[in-house]
């Protein structure tokens, strides 16, 4: 049974209680380690570089800063939002439209990363800085516009399953298949082409050529970073694909909708802990995190004299 109140979608006991603080408990995880990780991540990128090998930083910024924001926006709504049962608007197209520009930043950060890691120049060359950060935020701005698009024409709603607001398709197919169509093949169609085939060129490079300073570099975890994505969205996929198939506009089943936010909120999460794997990054935060420890203020025993009395 559904309710608005003051723009607010209410939902009537929506998931039996032991699933919705299992939910709550996953979300609040997953925030946690999203925020607290891709923080961390950002400090040791800004005040250790020079401490570890990193040739393709803007990507990694980019991907970052993606990974945060949706810890701290996206996340933290759907955990809200299943705490109060809903989510109000302005708010609930501002989640909408963020979360699709977070999505086409992470993969469109990625395809960089590979594409850069494979022509083998460095982010420091004023050109080619000039191309990424460019390529970077087109990534971005792709996202807002696609993202914006169902805003403007009112496609959004709570939706209980997915635990957040998101479009739903309740008129017009022809709306719908133009829409998914066009918003896949630019901003994952197109991503997903290079990351296959700089990373099919890249592992044939290095088994024809191994270098040492590509192990010793920070991208040498963009297999991780490509594998964890894949991972994490292919549900978010399957149930597009799905609404795709169905004429009557009826969505995926709820728990594939709940697993496609559960899992791509996890990428976030990931990241930093894939970041942490790399040896060299690894010490710098934990050098950053000793030497940063505040100095005890209790009294220590040095020495001990002996007086003739």
């Amino acid at each position: 049974m559904r309710e608005w109140f003051n723009e607010t979608v209410l939902m009537e006991r929506p998931w039996p209680e032991a699933e919705r603080w299992l939910l709550v408990a996953v979300l609040g995880l997953e925030m946690v380690m999203g925020v607290m990780g891709n923080c961390l991540v950002l400090l040791v990128k800004v005040m250790c570089r020079n401490q570890f090998c990193c040739r393709y930083w803007l990507p990694f910024l980019s991907l970052t800063v993606s990974d945060l924001g949706c810890s701290l926006l996206i996340i933290s709504g759907s955990l809200f939002a299943m705490l109060t049962g809903g989510q109000r608007s302005p708010w609930c197209e501002v989640v909408s439209l963020l979360k699709f520009a977070f999505i086409t930043s992470s993969i469109g950060s990625i395809a960089i990363l590979c594409v850069q890691r494979l022509i083998g120049l460095a982010s420091t060359g004023s050109a080619l800085f000039v191309v990424m950060a460019t390529a970077c935020l087109a990534s971005w701005v792709i996202g807002v516009v696609f993202g914006s698009v169902p805003v403007v024409y009112a496609w959004i709603r709570y939706d209980p399953a997915e635990m957040l607001c998101a479009v739903f398709w309740e008129n017009s197919y022809s709306d719908m298949l133009v829409y998914i169509l066009c918003a896949f093949s630019v901003c994952i169609f197109l991503p997903v082409l290079l990351i296959f085939f700089c990373s099919l060129l890249s592992a044939t490079s290095c088994h024809s050529s191994c270098n040492s300073d590509d192990e010793a570099d920070l991208s040498a975890v963009s297999p991780l970073l490509v594998s964890s994505y894949m991972l994490c969205y292919t549900p978010f996929v399957v149930s597009e694909l799905i609404l795709l198939g169905r004429m009557d506009l009826s969505p995926a089943p709820d728990w594939l909708r709940t697993l496609s936010s559960v899992m791509s909120y996890l990428d976030c999460s990931l990241n930093p802990l894939i970041y942490y794997s790399h040896q060299d990054f690894r010490e710098a935060g934990l050098a950053l995190l000793w030497t940063n420890r505040k100095p005890s203020s209790e009294p220590v025993l040095t020495s001990i004299t002996k007086h003739d009395m």
